[in-house]
């Protein structure tokens, strides 16, 4: 079973950084891939970046890209969103999300597990 627990979010200012954390409690993190989407308020969702289950190989959007990195340590079954250089445009909810069947989409219709989302406020 795959739980997926975001946390820190939080409001800081453009040009700030933020670290998110995602955990699954359950088992087999380790073969899956991961990926960060985000959803502003009255938008679709969108995607942010992802990286494969060994951790070798990232992908992001060109919006977050220079910006944003994407990690993981299957040790502690946790993928995190390091964001610096952070934009009002950034704000919105963040939601990690994992892939078993390793497709490294950048579509949210190939993630089959989804966290409950943590909220990015950047102030200008």
């Amino acid at each position: 079973q795959v739980q997926l627990v975001e946390s820190g979010g939080g409001l800081v200012q453009a040009g700030g950084s933020l670290r998110l954390s995602c955990v699954n409690s359950g088992r087999t993190f380790s073969s899956y891939d991961m990926g960060w989407f985000r959803q502003a308020p009255g938008k679709e969702r969108e995607f942010v970046a992802t990286i494969n289950w060994r951790g070798s190989s990232t992908y992001y959007a060109d919006s977050v890209k220079g910006r944003f990195t994407i990690s993981r340590d299957n040790a502690k079954n946790a993928v995190y969103l390091q964001m610096n250089s952070l934009k009002p445009e950034d704000t919105a909810v963040y939601y990690c999300a994992a892939d078993p069947k390793l497709r490294r989409g950048i579509s949210a219709p190939m993630y089959d597990y989804w966290g409950q989302g943590t909220q990015v406020t950047v102030s200008s």
